[in-house]
């Protein structure tokens, strides 16, 4: 497989965050030329493209910009508006924040033109208010912007203005969540909103309004110079382009990876080396922590939308954490689940009683003081959460559990049978004597 970096092209350099660095490879040149198209041309050309929505779920990005209400923008109308998902924090997700250091001005201008498309002109990136450094990085990105009249009045002397605020978000996961962001935004608690109606009509101040991830929109300039057929040259039938892979965990070379939609975690762990020495993969999950767990078994499924679904998985945001057999799965299930636990907004039961309970069961089993019931208990709480609540979050929450204990049900009940965990070294039995 031939790779051809794009978003990561140029991170080596010294200088790649500056409006400098950028400009010296080509940037900027992809907004006049988006400026010089009708705006419901640019939103042909990403649905062209095959581009889809790199922060988990895979909407067609095109798709989702051409929902924006056209036709008005009159009088008495209601503005259009911009919203960048930058608030990265589930565990294991870390694509955004190295991005956002080393290239913050594709992104920028990925909004400007995504703003001209949608014809908005205020555009909102939202950053998870704790990665200080990135926030102070995007913000000076965005004054040079300015400066160089990429941003603000008349851009380019096109009659298209358009201004960018960078606001940091307070450090909740929930405010991931798009509609949540959009209260957050607006200055209330970060709670999801029972949907319909969808933010492409009622969004940000009840506006219509599109919410994206980081690497979407800054997938947008280069596709706009490089055109519809070029992008969908890469990936596979269905999930088009390149795409930031980030592999973490018991690898020898952890980081982000670049490369076209459909390639497998094998070819990945040649990459980055492979596992650390001595050891072999256990389980990984294909798209951050609330993502089902995948095995060994499946180190050949293709790392697109499709492939991974049909693993019995989902690609969300590419978040490869990889365990050797060091691992206690119970336990790594048990942190996550904290995690969810401590994240849940609390507006809806299911989430908010489900993940209490969920936790107190796999803490007890864990110290193995539980039952064989507590794992019937256990699957009966995710079957009763699953697709009953506000958002994803408790989806997500249960994903691990039920993936875990359908390939590791042993060490569940090794767990029971040990009277504590098989991989601590004061255990009275060693794991394999736990499962004779």
């Amino acid at each position: 497989m031939v790779f051809t970096p794009v978003l990561s092209a140029h991170w080596d350099d010294t200088d790649s965050f500056t409006l400098d660095g950028y400009v010296r490879h080509g940037g900027y040149t992809a907004l006049p030329k988006a400026l010089a198209m009708d705006p419901d041309a640019v939103i042909a050309l990403v649905k062209d493209s095959g581009l889809r929505g790199r922060g988990g779920a895979g909407f067609p990005t095109g798709m989702k910009w051409g929902f924006i209400p056209q036709g008005n923008e009159g009088q008495g109308a209601k503005p259009h508006y911009l919203v960048v998902n930058a608030d990265e924090s589930e565990p294991g997700t870390c694509k955004d924040t190295p991005f956002l250091m080393a290239n913050p001005h594709a992104l920028i201008e990925g909004v400007a033109i995504a703003s001209y498309a949608i014809r908005s002109s205020f555009a909102v990136i939202y950053v998870r208010g704790e990665i200080v450094h990135v926030i102070r990085r995007l913000q000076q990105a965005v004054l040079d912007a300015y400066a160089a009249g990429h941003l603000g009045k008349d851009i380019g002397g096109s009659g298209f203005d358009l201004d960018v605020i960078v606001h940091a978000g307070s450090g909740a996961y929930i405010c991931g969540e798009e509609t949540a962001l959009l209260d957050s935004l607006e200055g209330y608690r970060g709670q999801p909103r029972l949907r319909p109606p969808f933010p492409a009509t009622h969004g940000l101040y009840a506006s219509p309004t599109v919410v994206n991830n980081v690497e979407s929109i800054a997938s947008v300039p280069s596709i706009v110079l490089g055109g519809a057929q070029w992008f969908s040259s890469m990936g596979t039938e269905k999930s088009k382009g390149y795409t930031l892979y980030s592999l973490s965990g018991h690898v020898k070379t952890p980081g982000q990876y670049e490369a076209p939609l459909g390639i497998t975690l094998r070819q990945l762990l040649d990459l980055s080396g492979g596992m650390r020495e001595g050891h072999e993969l256990k389980f990984w999950t294909p798209g951050g922590s609330s993502t089902p767990l995948l095995t060994a078994e499946h180190l050949d499924v293709p790392l697109d939308y499709e492939g991974v679904a049909a693993a019995g998985s989902m690609l969300g945001t590419k978040a490869l954490q990889c365990f050797d057999e060091t691992t206690c799965a119970v336990r790594a299930i048990l942190r996550w689940t904290e995690f969810y636990a401590h994240e849940s907004c609390g507006k809806c039961t299911p989430c908010r009683e489900g993940t209490f309970w969920m936790v107190q069961i796999l803490q007890r089993l864990e110290a193995g003081t539980g039952t064989e019931e507590d794992i019937v208990t256990l699957l009966d709480t995710c079957d009763n959460i699953f697709g009953r609540a506000f958002c994803a979050l408790a989806d997500g929450a249960t994903s691990p559990i039920v993936s875990g204990v359908q390939y590791f049900r042993d060490e569940f009940v090794a767990h029971i049978t040990n009277r504590g965990c098989p991989f601590d070294p004061v255990a009275s039995t060693v794991f394999s004597g736990a499962l004779a």
